[in-house]
Protein backbone atom coordinates (compact mmCIF):
# COMPACT_ATOMS: atom_id res chain seq x y z
CA UNK A 1 0.00 0.00 0.00
CA UNK A 2 1.55 3.10 -1.17
CA UNK A 3 -0.23 7.00 0.66
CA UNK A 4 0.98 10.03 -0.73
CA UNK A 5 0.11 12.90 0.73
CA UNK A 6 1.17 16.52 0.12
CA UNK A 7 4.81 16.27 -1.90
CA UNK A 8 5.60 13.60 1.13
CA UNK A 9 5.44 9.43 0.30
CA UNK A 10 4.62 6.95 3.25
CA UNK A 11 5.57 3.27 2.83
CA UNK A 12 2.77 1.06 4.55
CA UNK A 13 2.65 -2.68 4.60
CA UNK A 14 -1.34 -3.39 4.77
CA UNK A 15 -0.73 -4.65 8.34
CA UNK A 16 0.75 -1.35 9.33
CA UNK A 17 -2.07 0.42 7.37
CA UNK A 18 -4.72 -1.30 9.41
CA UNK A 19 -3.83 -0.60 12.68
CA UNK A 20 -3.08 2.86 12.14
CA UNK A 21 -6.57 2.80 10.69
CA UNK A 22 -7.92 1.25 13.62
CA UNK A 23 -6.15 3.34 15.93
CA UNK A 24 -7.11 6.76 14.93
CA UNK A 25 -10.62 5.79 14.54
CA UNK A 26 -11.01 4.38 18.11
CA UNK A 27 -9.24 7.46 19.11
CA UNK A 28 -12.10 9.51 16.94
CA UNK A 29 -14.44 7.37 18.49
CA UNK A 30 -13.80 7.00 21.92
CA UNK A 31 -11.23 9.79 23.25
CA UNK A 32 -7.53 10.22 22.88
CA UNK A 33 -5.11 6.79 23.46
CA UNK A 34 -7.79 4.39 23.31
CA UNK A 35 -6.37 3.09 20.16
CA UNK A 36 -2.54 2.96 21.90
CA UNK A 37 -4.46 0.68 24.63
CA UNK A 38 -7.16 -1.31 22.30
CA UNK A 39 -4.60 -2.46 19.80
CA UNK A 40 -2.16 -3.33 23.16
CA UNK A 41 -0.50 -6.75 22.58
CA UNK A 42 -0.72 -9.21 19.68
CA UNK A 43 -3.17 -7.94 17.04
CA UNK A 44 -4.77 -10.28 14.50
CA UNK A 45 -7.40 -8.80 11.84
CA UNK A 46 -10.36 -11.38 10.28
CA UNK A 47 -11.85 -10.28 6.83
CA UNK A 48 -15.45 -11.12 5.83
CA UNK A 49 -15.14 -13.97 3.23
CA UNK A 50 -17.80 -12.44 0.96
CA UNK A 51 -16.71 -8.82 1.22
CA UNK A 52 -13.36 -9.21 1.79
CA UNK A 53 -13.87 -6.13 4.36
CA UNK A 54 -12.75 -5.97 7.87
CA UNK A 55 -14.75 -7.48 9.94
CA UNK A 56 -13.35 -8.48 13.76
CA UNK A 57 -9.98 -7.62 15.24
CA UNK A 58 -8.30 -9.65 17.97
CA UNK A 59 -6.03 -8.98 20.11
CA UNK A 60 -4.16 -11.54 22.07
CA UNK A 61 -6.87 -14.18 20.55
CA UNK A 62 -9.69 -12.16 22.07
CA UNK A 63 -12.21 -10.12 19.82
CA UNK A 64 -11.78 -6.93 21.01
CA UNK A 65 -14.02 -4.80 18.61
CA UNK A 66 -16.08 -5.27 15.60
CA UNK A 67 -15.83 -3.27 12.39
CA UNK A 68 -19.25 -2.21 11.20
CA UNK A 69 -19.44 -2.56 7.18
CA UNK A 70 -23.00 -0.25 7.26
CA UNK A 71 -21.07 2.75 9.14
CA UNK A 72 -17.17 2.11 9.07
CA UNK A 73 -17.41 2.36 13.15
CA UNK A 74 -16.55 0.17 15.78
CA UNK A 75 -18.66 -1.98 18.09
CA UNK A 76 -16.27 -2.42 21.25
CA UNK A 77 -16.53 -6.40 22.87
CA UNK A 78 -16.63 -6.39 26.71
CA UNK A 79 -12.68 -6.97 25.87
CA UNK A 80 -12.34 -4.03 24.39
CA UNK A 81 -14.03 -2.18 26.49
CA UNK A 82 -12.21 -2.78 29.51
CA UNK A 83 -9.12 -1.86 27.17
CA UNK A 84 -10.43 1.38 26.49
CA UNK A 85 -11.87 2.07 30.40
CA UNK A 86 -8.17 1.95 31.16
CA UNK A 87 -7.01 4.92 28.84
CA UNK A 88 -10.32 7.00 29.57
CA UNK A 89 -10.25 8.88 32.74
CA UNK A 90 -13.79 8.94 34.77
CA UNK A 91 -16.61 9.88 33.96
CA UNK A 92 -15.29 9.55 30.28
CA UNK A 93 -17.81 7.47 28.05
CA UNK A 94 -19.50 6.15 31.08
CA UNK A 95 -22.92 5.70 31.82
CA UNK A 96 -23.36 5.10 35.95
CA UNK A 97 -26.30 2.84 37.22
CA UNK A 98 -27.76 2.56 40.50
CA UNK A 99 -26.70 -0.62 42.49
CA UNK A 100 -30.10 -2.39 42.25
CA UNK A 101 -29.94 -2.53 38.09
CA UNK A 102 -26.28 -3.35 38.14
CA UNK A 103 -26.97 -7.27 38.10
CA UNK A 104 -29.60 -7.34 35.15
CA UNK A 105 -27.49 -4.99 33.17
CA UNK A 106 -24.43 -6.93 33.65
CA UNK A 107 -26.52 -9.93 32.28
CA UNK A 108 -27.28 -7.78 28.83
CA UNK A 109 -30.70 -6.31 29.77
CA UNK A 110 -30.53 -2.64 28.81
CA UNK A 111 -30.43 0.64 30.92
CA UNK A 112 -33.21 2.46 30.89
CA UNK A 113 -33.09 6.02 32.03
CA UNK A 114 -34.88 6.00 35.63
CA UNK A 115 -31.36 3.76 36.55
CA UNK A 116 -29.10 6.19 35.52
CA UNK A 117 -27.25 8.27 37.87
CA UNK A 118 -24.71 9.86 35.85
CA UNK A 119 -23.92 9.90 32.19
CA UNK A 120 -21.08 11.66 31.05
CA UNK A 121 -22.48 15.17 29.00
CA UNK A 122 -20.64 14.52 25.71
CA UNK A 123 -22.36 11.35 24.81
CA UNK A 124 -24.19 11.37 21.79
CA UNK A 125 -27.18 8.85 20.55
CA UNK A 126 -25.74 6.06 18.63
CA UNK A 127 -22.08 6.52 20.42
CA UNK A 128 -20.90 3.34 21.76
CA UNK A 129 -20.77 3.79 25.92
CA UNK A 130 -19.41 2.07 28.75
CA UNK A 131 -21.82 1.36 31.51
CA UNK A 132 -20.47 1.08 34.95
CA UNK A 133 -21.95 0.52 38.49
CA UNK A 134 -21.25 3.80 41.59
CA UNK A 135 -17.51 2.17 42.04
CA UNK A 136 -16.63 2.67 38.74
CA UNK A 137 -16.79 -1.36 37.57
CA UNK A 138 -17.39 -2.53 34.02
CA UNK A 139 -20.86 -4.03 33.76
CA UNK A 140 -21.58 -3.72 30.45
CA UNK A 141 -21.10 -2.30 26.49
CA UNK A 142 -23.39 -0.94 24.48
CA UNK A 143 -25.44 1.89 21.86
CA UNK A 144 -26.74 4.89 23.46
CA UNK A 145 -29.91 5.65 22.70
CA UNK A 146 -30.41 9.34 24.37
CA UNK A 147 -27.60 11.85 25.13
CA UNK A 148 -25.84 12.21 28.45
CA UNK A 149 -28.21 14.73 29.24
CA UNK A 150 -31.13 13.20 28.61
CA UNK A 151 -30.10 9.97 30.48
CA UNK A 152 -29.83 11.75 33.49
CA UNK A 153 -32.72 14.03 33.23
CA UNK A 154 -35.63 11.52 31.66
CA UNK A 155 -37.37 9.29 34.53
CA UNK A 156 -38.54 6.77 31.69
CA UNK A 157 -37.57 5.40 28.39
CA UNK A 158 -34.07 3.32 27.40
CA UNK A 159 -31.08 4.87 27.95
CA UNK A 160 -28.43 2.31 26.29
CA UNK A 161 -28.81 -0.60 24.13
CA UNK A 162 -26.81 -2.82 25.95
CA UNK A 163 -24.80 -5.11 23.53
CA UNK A 164 -22.90 -7.18 25.94
CA UNK A 165 -22.80 -7.59 29.81
CA UNK A 166 -20.04 -9.19 31.78
CA UNK A 167 -22.29 -11.84 33.37
CA UNK A 168 -23.27 -12.59 29.82
CA UNK A 169 -19.84 -13.04 28.50
CA UNK A 170 -18.69 -15.03 31.53
CA UNK A 171 -21.34 -18.03 30.71
CA UNK A 172 -20.32 -17.99 27.14
CA UNK A 173 -16.80 -18.35 27.80
CA UNK A 174 -17.66 -21.16 30.37
CA UNK A 175 -20.24 -22.63 28.10
CA UNK A 176 -17.36 -22.41 25.52
CA UNK A 177 -14.74 -24.09 27.93
CA UNK A 178 -17.12 -27.13 29.10
CA UNK A 179 -17.50 -27.95 25.44
CA UNK A 180 -13.79 -28.07 25.18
Amino acid sequence: MLIVRVGVVYMFTDEEYLRRKVRVLADYLFGPGAGDVLLEGEVRFEFSRRTERLRHIFVDGKLVATFRAHDGMLALTIEGARRVKRALPFPKLRVVVKEEASRPVAEGRSVFAKHVLYADPDIRPGMDVLVVDPNDNLLAVGRAVLSGEEMVTFNSGIAVKVRSGILREKAKSKGAEEAQ
